[in-house]
């Protein structure tokens, strides 16, 4: 049967705004208890909180929740979070499980398997020098034995000291596990000192006599630089002889783990690229101190141009973990993640085969080796892989199509030409309907994704947000723009000092490109992203590299003035982030005014949405209502939509609802396009 012709914009979808919102987010922090898989999982309709998941031994039963709402398994170390759980798996009474609530920010215990048992607080809320209940936070954690007391949980502590967002510290300690520190600070041991700014979780040996953790300081990002430090563990339970092992201010180490045999394994861009390296550390004195047998105490593991980690923004992120036999279950890839079984020797790199070309986590438990992956036709799914025969299987989250997958968007991978003859990775997703094609000689609308970071990257994978304009009759294409990570280090400093010029740049030559080849609209371009996707959505807006290319734009909860984010408007782990994106303050001001949207609002000519949650503390409203106050009466259409109960990213199923509503209609009102299928948003001027 022919295809029904209607305008593109115009087509009709099964994919709604309120489907789009059921399967945001994804299963995160997977990992073995025991021979058990735990991780946690989005529920937006439950007020957006994290599940914490539990699947049992293979064969065994099938994925559950164990904690109901309100439960909400989250923490805000960092703001972004970082792992929030850890298990101890015990031949009596089940699992005992730690983790943290985000309501409170507190660690608690909990034994799923006791009849009756309730999760009950470790750590005590914030008083006094805190400044609120959650100035106490944890993440990272691990079930160690203690002292007389028993067991203890080491993890980060992260600690606020006053009332400004930069007034805090970051530490190892150690929370008895009896609970005695529910109501007392002072049963808190303090591991380290806070000397390091930024600290990982603790890594404990094999043996039980050595752990090691990742530290860096302000003003570098982790994906900048990051040191590796080892220390010995007393009989008394304390830390001696921290040195300083691997890494520094121009090497990022993204991830350290054992080794069976006691070496450390560890993630370095070393190279320029994230890649295996295993450290020796027999005999070996820390970096400021080599010892004479310094050349074989380092070694690649598997050289290659590729990656084998990503940017550290979460605390506890996983890219690899050793089996028991010396292989090594990793992710890696070059503008993608595959995973693989890795042999250290001799440096074979077998992948697991099926339909998934993004992999996002991965957790072993003895043979067993578990990650999450989706593709571009399927969702994030929790899928086995067999390291014997390699084959894989889907365990949890299946995929299940919610609508025809004939509607799904048919992605092309492209590399386009920027400036000077520079690469420029995208993802770019056409109109496409089953039924539905426009009429002949009509060029299709298209609308610029900026991903956020800026240090992270869009990945292939099917979303629901993108099918939803896609199957309306509206292309997208995401773009990897260069400071992406996914390319090595050297595509990734492409934006240092050039944050607000070269992501601008790089966004405006693929639509530019999509526009001169016929594939797209010249007329009908939009630009949208959220967080620094947000500030380069709202950039191209402003910026004479840009000017009179987008039709319309979408801004969600975006940095908006330069100034301001740098001197005391967002959170300590990216409150000197701009000394590399744009370079210092002190040095450069000019740059801070010439490249923030706030300070050329009179340049924006093209209507706007901007999002933004009210709770936000990494891009604050208030940078919001400061950019409206110069845009309104100028005559430009735009609409500001802003959300209680959210902070960085939108998580609630109604949020998301009018999120993407309120967007689509504005594309229909830029583009011309009729539709009566969602709420008219209100443009004022």
């Amino acid at each position: 049967m022919a295809p029904t012709t209607a305008p593109y914009g115009s087509w009709p979808s099964p994919i709604d705004a309120r489907l789009v919102a059921s399967h945001d987010g994804r299963p995160e922090y997977l990992g073995a208890v025991g021979e058990e898989m735990w991780w946690t999982e989005p529920r937006p309709s439950e007020g957006g909180r994290r599940a914490l998941m539990r699947l049992p031994a293979y064969g065994q039963g099938e994925a559950r929740s164990v904690l109901p709402a309100p439960w909400n398994v989250r923490n805000r170390v960092i703001e972004y979070g970082g792992l929030p759980w850890t298990g101890l798996s015990r031949d009596e009474d089940g699992p005992l499980m730690v983790f943290t609530q985000f309501a409170d920010q507190r660690l608690y215990a909990y034994e799923p398997d006791v009849p009756g048992a309730a999760p009950r607080p470790l750590t005590p809320l914030g008083t006094g020098a805190q400044q609120a209940p959650d100035g106490l936070r944890w993440c990272d954690p691990v079930v160690v034995p203690g002292g007389a007391d028993g067991l203890e949980v080491w993890c980060v502590l992260e600690e606020f000291t006053g009332a400004g967002p930069t007034d805090v510290r970051r530490l190892l300690a150690a929370v008895p596990l009896d609970g005695s520190a529910a109501e007392d600070r002072g049963r808190v041991r303090e591991l380290t000192d806070d000397e390091s700014r930024f600290v990982t979780g603790p890594r404990l040996s094999p043996d039980g006599r050595r752990v090691a953790w990742l530290a860096w300081d302000h003003p570098a990002m982790p994906w900048d630089g990051t040191v590796v430090k080892t220390a010995r563990i007393t009989g008394a339970g304390e830390l001696s002889d921290v040195r300083i092992v691997a890494g520094g201010p121009e090497e990022s180490v993204a991830q350290i783990e054992w080794a069976p045999d006691g070496a450390l394994l560890l993630v370095s861009d070393e190279s320029g690229w994230w890649n295996l390296q295993r450290l020796d550390l027999a005999g070996f004195e820390g970096i400021e101190g080599r010892h004479a047998g310094e050349a074989g105490a380092k070694r690649s593991l598997c050289p290659r141009e590729e990656e084998f980690a990503a940017g550290l923004w979460r605390i506890g992120q996983k890219w690899f973990e050793p089996l028991p036999n010396g292989l090594i279950a990793t992710l890696h890839g070059r503008g993608a993640m595959r995973l693989g079984i890795l042999d250290p020797e001799t440096g074979d790199l077998v992948d697991a085969t099926g339909p998934w070309t993004e992999w996002a986590a991965v957790a072993v438990s003895d043979t067993r080796v578990v990650g999450v992956a989706a593709g571009p036709r399927s969702s994030y799914e929790v899928v086995e892989l067999d390291t014997g025969s390699g084959h894989s299987l889907v365990v949890a989250a299946r995929h299940e199509d919610p609508v025809d997958p004939a509607h799904y968007p048919q992605p092309r991978v492209r590399t386009f030409t920027g400036p000077g003859g520079r690469d420029i990775h995208a993802h770019v997703y056409p109109p496409h309907h089953p039924e539905y094609a426009a009429p002949e000689g009509e060029l299709p609308p298209y609308v610029v994704w900026a991903h956020g970071g800026p240090t992270s990257r869009a990945p292939l994978v099917l979303d629901l947000e993108i099918a939803y304009f896609t199957s309306r009759g509206i292309g997208v294409v995401e773009v990897n723009y260069g400071g992406s990570t996914g390319y090595g280090r050297e595509y990734r400093n492409r934006l240092r000092e050039q944050w607000g010029v070269v992501d601008v740049e790089d966004c405006a030559a693929v639509a530019r490109a999509l526009a001169a080849e016929g594939s797209a609209d010249p007329e009908r371009l939009a630009v949208r992203g959220g967080s620094a996707g947000g500030w380069t959505s709202a950039a191209s807006l402003t910026s004479p590299a840009a000017e009179g290319l987008y039709a319309c734009g979408t801004i969600s909860y975006p940095i908006l003035d330069l100034t301001g984010w740098a001197t005391g408007e967002t959170h300590d782990f990216e409150s000197r982030y701009l000394e590399s994106l744009v370079g210092p303050l002190d040095r450069f001001p000019e740059r801070y005014r010439e490249r923030s949207p706030l300070q050329h609002a009179e340049r924006i000519a093209a209507p706007f949405l901007l999002l933004q949650g009210l709770e936000d503390v990494i891009c604050p409203p208030v940078q919001c209502d400061r950019f409206l106050e110069r845009v309104d009466g100028r005559g430009v259409p735009h609409a500001y939509r802003a959300f209680e109960g959210e902070g960085h990213g939108f998580r609630r199923a109604d949020t998301i609802v009018r999120a993407v509503e309120a967007e689509l209609s504005l594309y229909a009102q830029t583009f011309g396009v009729s539709r009566d299928d969602v709420p008219a948003l209100e443009l004022t001027r």
